[in-house]
């Protein structure tokens, strides 16, 4: 599965596309507002300071790359009748650096450093936002990472107290009456989205209609940790042969338990704090 992000340059809308770990930043995103449009890919591809840029940073990073026929494209970089296609690159030299995409998100992209050349070539102050707007989402994709790291270690932390703790707070997520454990969902996320919730993630998103995200990215860290839990715990019980409705029964017990203990746990108020 493609994972894309949108970062915005001076008015311009970017795609950005993690492929094989790396990332790829669409070109013709960045041409959008600039005269002549998708035509400036083309001239820069035929430019002979580009071939040799790309052609040296796939002998860095592409140890299938076709050297042979990268100095022969080189060679005829500059004369006039002399043309070069994403395709025509990909195909003779095996290159990694570019790819072009059609469908959602098409478009040409280029590996960051080289999507970084290529907008220094367009301008050099569209270049600098670019850097700096690709930098702010890494750096929030890391924040992020963070997070999960701190949920982990607190779920660790916890984990015992989960289990052994009384019930002394309100009933959090509700019991499930016997009507709505006797449903059968489509699929076994939604089953602990019952579980946990209450509800399905199409329920949610019927009732949320304005709100951006889905049931799991407007949880809390306690919810999240229970519901790390209850993927270990249902998985074990389909193991075991258990028929849905009774691990929808006890998944949802299972919820409720560990909500109230996580409430209570000095470990989670600490995290937050």
């Amino acid at each position: 599965m493609v994972k894309s992000k949108v970062i915005e340059v001076k008015g311009s809308k970017i795609t950005i596309i993690s492929r094989n770990n790396r990332d790829y930043i669409s070109l013709t995103d960045m041409v959008r507002h600039f005269e002549d449009g998708s035509v400036l890919i083309e001239k820069w591809l035929r430019n002979k300071n580009t071939i040799e840029f790309i052609g040296i940073w796939e002998q860095i990073n592409n140890e299938n790359f076709n050297s042979p026929e990268f100095e022969g494209i080189k060679n005829e970089a500059g004369l006039n009748r002399f043309t070069l296609s994403v395709k025509k690159w990909i195909e003779h030299t095996n290159a990694i650096g570019l790819f072009a995409k059609s469908g959602r998100y098409g478009g040409t992209y280029a590996h960051r450093d080289i999507a970084f050349e290529f907008g220094s070539w367009l301008s050099p102050e569209f270049k600098l936002y670019l850097i700096k707007e690709f930098q702010r989402l890494k750096e929030e994709e890391s924040n992020r990472h963070q997070l999960e790291w701190n949920v982990s270690r607190t779920l660790a932390k916890v984990n015992y107290r989960i289990h052994t703790d009384a019930i002394k707070e309100k009933l959090i997520p509700e019991k499930l009456p016997k009507d709505r454990i006797q449903l059968v969902y489509a699929s076994e996320a939604d089953l602990l989205n019952v579980a946990l919730f209450g509800q399905t993630a199409k329920e949610w998103r019927d009732q949320n209609l304005d709100t951006n995200g889905n049931i799991r990215d407007h949880s809390t860290i306690e919810q999240l940790v229970v519901l790390a839990n209850l993927e270990s715990i249902n998985a074990m019980l389909i193991q075991q042969g258990m028929s849905q409705p009774e691990r929808l029964r006890q998944l949802n017990g299972l919820a409720i338990q560990q909500m109230k203990s996580l409430l209570q746990s000095p470990s989670t108020k600490n995290l937050l704090e």
